[in-house]
């Protein structure tokens, strides 16, 4: 080589002319973002078809058939009604006469004696007819319009979930009775509308799904909130501040926070048969109630809220507590006047998204008896709120789902929907607190 070769400079790469290494980093890069994009809309795809499947599956829980009648009830019949034994009997009557009635003004002839036009309403149908007398004594002697609830099948008929061929095996309905039934919804007698009574209402027995309701159980999980959010945050909190602020650097404290990860990844039917072994058998505290399901939850919770507010102690500048100890401020006097106060939006955002953890769990609450009871009345007191026996919305929606009348199905999907909004706003009140007492240095 001679010296000539060895001094003569090599050609310079244009901006304009890229060489086979750059154009195969840039191709990289494009796949990877091509790639990002795939996994982005494959997930999106997946959440756009859950969210159909339990929309449309879940909005027709939102309506009801009802069989509107005119009834006048007089105090001779409600005093007869009342002396009998089996009152819901003589009431189921009084519905009988009025349905007769009604299709007798509607011009609607049938053949049906009045027990078997009873059976497209629900079976509650009387004892709703009786609640409300007993409720409004000053209706008595005066005409009436009376909302009563079909029966699941005629409903699932208006709703196209029940087709003549799959009544064939019904023991209840025939296809004469889908015939009346639409006789009486051209009269104006039938009509679907919003059912706000699976808002408001109360679970019911297996033969009644027409009637059953998830006001109770959302009654229920506010109270075991209640009791996670007074347990979990004061402790978590105290427990964060201590390990992150005060607790010298040992064996022991790395022990806890080893420990304190570890539970944050145990699944949560461990917590359910902790629960059920400290709360019910040796504390002895009422099986299936909302204190327990919210000291369950709680456990469960703590772990979660304690990384949380340790991530967000962490996440305050150092300069700012050494220069509130330059100032002559203690240690406490720097944590809890300047510290806390900034770490307080990443607080409240972890202690609501723990809550939200905890109000769609479900295997906890099985085991320590929050479904094997039927709440019927809403709790009178503060203190039979917390103690009396009740549900949770995910429990009564797992109840739902293993019930073999398809409503039970139907409703299962509204309940989800329910339990989704809640977990919505829940977010959405975590992102105003963050918004509200987040500061920015």
């Amino acid at each position: 080589m001679t010296d000539t070769d060895a001094n003569t400079p090599r050609r310079k790469s244009s901006l304009l002319e890229l060489d086979a290494r750059t154009r195969k980093r840039n191709a990289a890069e494009t796949r990877f973002k091509v790639y990002g994009l795939i996994a982005v809309g494959i997930g999106l795809a997946f959440l756009l078809a859950l969210m159909v499947a339990i929309i449309s599956n879940g909005t027709r829980a939102f309506t009801q058939t009802f069989i509107t009648v005119e009834m006048t009830l007089t105090a001779e019949e409600i005093e007869a009604a009342e002396a009998s034994v089996l009152k819901t009997g003589k009431y189921k009557e009084m519905v009988g006469t009025a349905i007769e009635t009604a299709l007798g003004r509607a011009g609607i002839d049938t053949d049906m004696d009045q027990k078997t036009l009873l059976l497209m309403l629900s079976s509650s149908a009387g004892a709703d007819l009786r609640d409300y007398v007993l409720a409004n004594p000053e209706m008595l002697d005066q005409p009436l319009t009376f909302d009563f609830l079909a029966s699941s099948r005629v409903d699932g008929y208006l709703k196209g979930r029940v087709t003549r061929e799959s009544l064939s095996e019904d023991k209840n309905l025939d296809a004469a009775h889908l015939d009346l039934v639409d006789q009486m919804r051209d009269a104006g007698i039938v009509e679907r509308r919003f059912n706000w009574r699976f808002i408001t209402g109360a679970d019911a027995s297996e033969s009644r799904p027409e009637a059953a309701g998830m006001g109770l159980s959302m009654i229920g999980s506010l109270f075991m909130m209640l009791v996670v959010l007074a347990c979990a945050l004061p402790i978590g909190v105290a427990a964060s501040i201590y390990l992150e602020e005060f607790a010298p650097k040992n064996r022991f404290t790395d022990l806890i926070e080893v420990n304190i990860s570890n539970l944050a990844a145990v699944p949560s039917i461990v917590f359910g048969i902790l629960g059920l072994a400290v709360f019910i058998q040796v504390a002895h505290l009422p099986q299936s109630a909302p204190l327990v399901g919210g000291l369950t939850l709680t456990l469960m919770t703590l772990p979660t809220i304690v990384i949380s507010t340790r991530a967000s102690l962490k996440a305050v500048p150092p300069s700012i507590r050494d220069a509130a100890l330059g100032v002559g401020a203690s240690k406490m006097q720097a944590t809890f006047h300047h510290v806390l106060p900034l770490a307080m939006p990443g607080i409240l955002t972890g202690t609501i998204i723990g809550l939200a953890q905890a109000l769609g769990e479900t295997a906890p609450l099985l085991l320590i008896g929050m479904v094997g009871f039927i709440a019927t009345n809403a709790p009178e007191t503060l203190a039979d709120g917390f103690l009396a026996p009740n549900s949770a919305m995910p429990a009564q929606i797992y109840e739902w789902a293993k019930r073999a009348d398809p409503a039970y199905y139907e409703r299962a999907w509204g309940g989800i929907i329910i339990l989704l909004v809640f977990l919505l706003a829940m977010n959405f009140v975590a992102i105003l607190l963050r918004r509200r007492f987040e500061r920015r240095w």
